[in-house]
């Protein structure tokens, strides 16, 4: 068979078949009396398995071993073949992330691209403090991708950048909520945390409503910050959360100042006082929580408080007695 019609029922030119001939790839098993290339039917399987290892990736050296090297192991081969593909594969994704990031910016020229891209990079930049300057510089300078920000959020460890690009992400046109929340539901409990951090300082209804969900959420830290947020907010689910954060002695003080912002009124103060006094009647509430617990009652205005103050004063354990009568005297001379 010539080479035409080799080129025509194998689909590979007649040029890249005298290029594997000249790669010592394929060679014709003969020639006819004028002089042209003959392909036998052997020629023809060797042109279909080397189209078919390069459909899989092999260079053409690579190919010329696989078939001429007895010695020749695929597995090695495959293996690499397939590490190689997944960092092509992750290259690519990470292109096409980057490139909907600056769709999403709507740059209206050349300028804002460079500008969006100029962002994206210092925002992977292994220096804290260039991260900390795209944050800071973000509101001003960059239509930022809110999708950006929030991956960003999501896996800074400094604390200085973390903070910038919190107030970053509250000042930035997108909604980046519903991208939080999912870090809410993230295996590693440094990005849950950073989720609902970030989340406390997105203003709006949308964001107090996740951090509403958030009260219920099984992480203990979860729950703290969310209820510290809502606690600042004025919002009284966050009562149950507060005082159990007193309890465990888990940011204690902020928990008891919360409560003291939401006991704004005699009726509010009143059902915090009974939540306080409720928890240190429990049988398993230990010593140096039923402390806490008392102090927290010093903020708390209204006479629920008081007379409890007046009953723990007397209390068998000396430490919560001397407390109480301690914080009795400064309600007295307020």
């Amino acid at each position: 068979m010539l080479i035409g019609e080799v080129a025509q029922r194998s689909g590979v030119s007649a040029r890249m078949l005298r290029h594997y001939e000249s790669l010592g790839l394929l060679r014709p098993s003969g020639r006819t009396g004028s002089g042209y290339r003959e392909y036998s039917g052997e020629d023809i399987r060797r042109i279909f398995h080397i189209e078919s290892l390069r459909s899989l990736g092999l260079s053409l050296r690579e190919i010329g071993r696989a078939l001429d090297d007895p010695g020749f192991t695929p597995s090695a081969l495959v293996d690499d073949l397939i590490r190689q593909t997944r960092e092509r594969i992750a290259a690519e994704t990470e292109l096409l992330k980057r490139l909907r990031r600056i769709d999403a910016a709507e740059p209206t020229g050349w300028e804002e691209v460079l500008q969006v891209v100029a962002f994206l990079q210092a925002l992977g930049s292994t220096s804290a403090a260039a991260r900390q300057r795209a944050a800071l510089s973000s509101a001003d300078e960059v239509a930022v991708p809110v999708e950006a920000l929030v991956e960003a959020v999501l896996r800074e460890t400094d604390p200085n950048v973390a903070g910038a690009l919190r107030w970053a992400l509250a000042r930035s046109d997108g909604d980046g909520t519903p991208l939080l929340a999912e870090g809410l539901g993230s295996p590693v409990a440094a990005v849950r945390e950073r989720a609902v951090r970030a989340l406390a300082e997105l203003p709006g209804g949308e964001a107090a409503a996740r951090l509403r969900d958030a009260l219920t959420h099984p992480d203990a830290v979860v729950r703290g910050h969310a209820a510290l947020a809502l606690g600042t907010r004025g919002v009284p689910d966050a009562v149950p959360t507060l005082i159990d954060m007193i309890v465990a002695g888990r940011n204690d003080t902020d928990a008891a100042d919360a409560l003291s912002t939401l006991a704004s009124d005699t009726a509010a103060a009143d059902r915090i006082a009974t939540g306080l006094v409720d928890r240190l009647a429990h049988d398993t509430t230990r010593a140096p929580a039923r402390v806490r617990l008392t102090q927290a009652l010093a903020d708390i205005p209204g006479t629920t408080a008081s007379r409890a103050l007046v009953e723990l004063s007397r209390d068998g354990d000396r430490a919560v007695a001397l407390t109480a009568t301690y914080l009795l005297r400064l309600r007295d001379g307020r």
